[in-house]
């Protein structure tokens, strides 16, 4: 069986535009929290093929101030509950709370998320075990830079195919799919359920 047909041991998601539906004005209530259809179901197929997942994620409304971290926390918990009342979890959590001019090491398309989701996991020396599946250009760089292999769904509100365009000049052999059920579909469809 050839490597890119091995399991992957790990997969990151991004949140916004891959587990629930974005917004140009940001996810500010637990309210506006809403998942893509089948993107929890995805979630804990996962679970059934002791696959780990990570969140890593870039929430700059808390840095520009648009959200108090008690609502964030709340939109998360919301997030947790309805993941985990389909089956699925999340093994390990990283956010960026930082304003894109903070000048952080983890604010996506750098790479501190996935070193920390990475070192988490016990994967650091084995990066190319792992999957990074997002909808933004952000995310596909900050996979390519991380080492982990990246995966484009279009279910975000940007430019599917300029995303798709510019992704390919970094990855050429990127795997797209609608959405993050599709992409985890398709990933394990080869194998059997253990």
């Amino acid at each position: 069986m050839s490597s890119q047909h091995i399991l992957p041991k790990a997969i990151l998601l991004d949140r916004d535009g891959v587990i629930n539906f974005d917004s140009p004005d940001y996810i500010l209530t637990p309210e506006q929290w809403l998942p893509i259809p089948h993107s929890l179901q995805a979630i804990a197929l996962l679970k059934k093929y002791h696959i780990k997942v990570g969140l890593v994620s870039n929430q700059s409304a808390l840095g520009r101030k648009k959200i108090s971290p008690n609502i964030f926390q709340s939109i998360h918990s919301k997030m947790i509950q309805d993941i985990e009342a389909k089956g699925g979890c999340l093994d390990h959590i990283a956010y960026c709370p930082h304003h894109p001019d903070d000048g952080c090491t983890c604010r996506k398309p750098l790479v501190g998320m996935i070193q920390a989701s990475l070192k988490a996991f016990d994967l650091s020396n084995a990066p190319e075990s792992v999957m990074m599946i997002g909808d933004s250009l952000r995310d596909v760089q900050a996979a390519v830079a991380g080492g982990v292999k990246p995966i484009l769904v279009q279910s975000g509100y940007g430019d599917a195919d300029m995303i798709l365009k510019k992704s390919q000049d970094i990855a050429p052999s990127i795997q797209v799919f609608p959405n993050l059920w599709a992409a985890i579909t398709s990933i394990l469809r080869a194998y059997p359920c253990s």
